[in-house]
């Protein structure tokens, strides 16, 4: 299993929101219900994963997040319809239901 993975949370707002994390399943939850959650999306609940993949390293994770957030929200969103079988793969090893929205 990864160490790091690298996700994209679909706000209750229809707002995405990217992050990293060592535990995937933790965090969500701590962005769900715990005031660790990031301030964007302690006001934007219920948030569900949208998208998530692996990374290598904390540096690897950090570097991705930072690409996915300049990409356009058309971009994240062919992201995520492109690489929703290997999400759904990664989040049913994680015990974590997978949202895709209609991305429309």
């Amino acid at each position: 299993m990864a160490d790091w993975w690298v996700y994209i949370l679909y706000c209750a707002d229809g707002t995405l929101y990217t992050g990293v994390a060592r535990d995937a399943a933790k965090r969500l939850q701590e962005h769900n219900e715990s005031p660790k959650a990031a301030k964007y999306t302690r006001v934007r609940r219920p948030v569900q994963i949208s998208y998530i993949e692996p990374a290598a390293s904390r540096s690897a994770a950090l570097k991705r997040e930072l690409a996915i957030k300049a990409l356009t929200r058309a971009a994240k969103q062919q992201l995520i319809s492109a690489a929703a079988a290997s999400s759904r793969a990664y989040a049913d090893s994680l015990e974590i239901t997978l949202f895709q929205p209609g991305c429309a």
